[in-house]
């Protein structure tokens, strides 16, 4: 396990002042925000530069549409030849990226409850010994008119909110970013989380066609192919009109009842439990779903039986629900008797239900649990720490979801698994790291697992998708064993990555 030891407070951060020559800025926006830092990671130090700022989106006219903010951790004194960056996003749609910023591999985190409510403020911001700073430069981004970034002048709603309007707002900032820095040459990687994984398999694909080599994808729980995910946006063109989401999501509902304890005679491990669920859910229970009204009542009860036995649902309900329970009733129909319901984005977090006949949770205990603390300590880290002095009011999170072209390249639902792909045949050195957590509701781990095995690629190009699965949920860093374990797979892969291209 990696150790970090700081020579000094988080709080002594805020003592260096931003650096003066940050690129102009127009009227109302301030200067970018440069400060000087160390790390301490295995015991070796690594001072670094941190800059707060945005990078001016323009459009063909060459008028100025959005600044999108930034937050950007490089080491001193490497060379840009061989110092690999990295681009960081939540997704949403509509979604800053504080979470990513403030849990995952930057130089700090806070420390929130794991699988419990997190405790009010003062919130615990503590140097991060899962940092990758040792491995590459970390940019975390965030997407028009979330956080600080804000649509201007010229720009519109409409230039931004949708797929592929989207990808051109982060392929222009990539490439207007490694202009202004000297980045041409960096080894380049690419992580997005949730909606950033469909945002980072098209960005791959545009970036490359620009000309804009990149190394890596690391893909945070996934999403890629919307037909297959019923309770998003669209009605799945799949076998009996959207069957294909009750297998997807069983192993997931079978690990959520095992972490909780609600399975009979459930294995000891996780590890011995999935297999068996992942072989009948595209077996007998996928056969059985595909026959409808066909299936034969001994076929359909043994179905019942092995849906009881893998998510500790009764067979009354079961057999009401005609073997099909949306994970929305799991969530509430698991703990009902006791008024609890299960997290979305990790089903280890439950909360209490005002309204215990409810099939649908009225929020998300994983929300309520957490997002206090990464908004305050995120502003604070921002404003405070990093220097940058503005009037913003930072948004976590817009609602943009009604607004958004879901069309890319004119097609719904929409598919991103067929950029990846194109991407990786376009560029076969390139690698891709797929993280999933087992208790994730919102991008279940079996339907990722099924999309990248259908890529329709060569054998030699599906060996360079690497995977890592982790007991914890979307957000896999709110687990602190599971963030450890996803950062030393992160290491090697860089690494492994790293060297392949030499």
């Amino acid at each position: 396990m990696r150790e970090l030891v700081c020579a000094f407070a988080v709080a002594a951060l805020i003592a260096a002042a931003p650096a003066h020559g940050a690129p102009p800025q127009p009227p109302d926006y301030p200067p970018d925000a440069v400060t000087q830092h160390a790390i301490v990671l295995a015991g070796k130090t690594y001072p670094y530069t941190a800059r707060a700022g945005t990078i001016g989106l323009l459009d063909e006219k060459g008028d100025a549409t959005c600044r999108m903010f930034y937050t950007a951790f490089t080491l001193d004194g490497a060379d840009p030849r061989a110092r690999p960056v990295t681009f960081l996003y939540n997704g949403g749609p509509g979604s800053s990226t504080i979470w990513l910023r403030m849990g995952s591999f930057g130089p700090v985190r806070v420390q929130v409850g794991d699988a419990v409510p997190t405790p009010g403020a003062p919130f615990n911001l503590v140097p991060n010994q899962y940092s990758l700073l040792d491995r590459t430069d970390l940019v975390f981004v965030d997407a028009p008119d979330t956080g600080f970034s804000r649509i201007l002048g010229s720009g519109k709603p409409s230039d931004f909110f949708g797929a592929d309007a989207d990808v051109r707002a982060f392929a222009q900032f990539v490439s207007r970013y490694i202009t202004a820095f000297g980045r041409w040459n960096s080894p380049k990687f690419l992580f997005g989380e949730s909606y950033g994984t469909p945002r980072s398999a098209m960005l791959v694909n545009t970036l490359q066609r620009q000309g804009i080599g990149i190394n890596g994808v690391v893909l945070l729980s996934s999403v890629l192919d919307f037909s297959l995910d019923w309770d998003v946006n669209f009605a799945p063109a799949a076998i009996g009109g959207g069957d294909w989401a009750f297998p997807l999501y069983l192993p997931t509902e079978a690990a959520a009842s095992w972490y909780h304890h609600a399975l009979p005679g459930a294995p000891a491990t996780l590890g011995a439990l999935l297999p068996q669920v992942e072989d009948f859910a595209m077996h007998e229970y996928l056969n059985a779903l595909a026959q409808g009204a066909n299936v034969s009542p001994g076929a359909y009860a043994d179905v019942v039986a092995k849906l009881h036995a893998y998510t500790g649902l009764s067979e009354r309900y079961i057999r009401q629900s005609n073997l099909r329970i949306p994970y929305g009733r799991y969530q509430t129909e698991l703990f009902r008797d006791n008024g609890v319901m299960t997290g979305r984005l990790d089903a280890r977090y439950t909360s209490f239900m005002l309204d215990r006949i409810s099939d649908r949770p009225d929020f998300d205990a994983t929300d309520s649990a957490m997002d206090a603390a990464y908004v305050a300590t995120g502003n604070y880290f921002m404003r405070q720490v990093l220097g940058y002095q503005t009037n913003l009011i930072y948004r976590p999170l817009t609602n943009v979801f009604s607004k958004w072209d879901w069309k890319h390249n004119g097609n719904l639902p929409l598919n991103t698994a067929q950029d990846l792909a194109s991407a990786m045949a376009y560029n076969p050195n390139l690698q891709i790291f797929s993280a999933n957590g087992y208790y994730d509701f919102a991008t279940p781990f079996w339907a990722t697992v099924y999309t990248l095995n259908h890529l329709n690629l060569p054998a030699q190009l599906q060996k360079n998708i690497s995977y890592g699965f982790y007991e914890s949920g979307h957000m896999v860093y709110l687990h602190p064993q599971a963030l450890a374990q996803f950062h030393d797979d992160l290491e090697n892969w860089y690494a492994r990555t790293l060297q392949a291209g030499r």
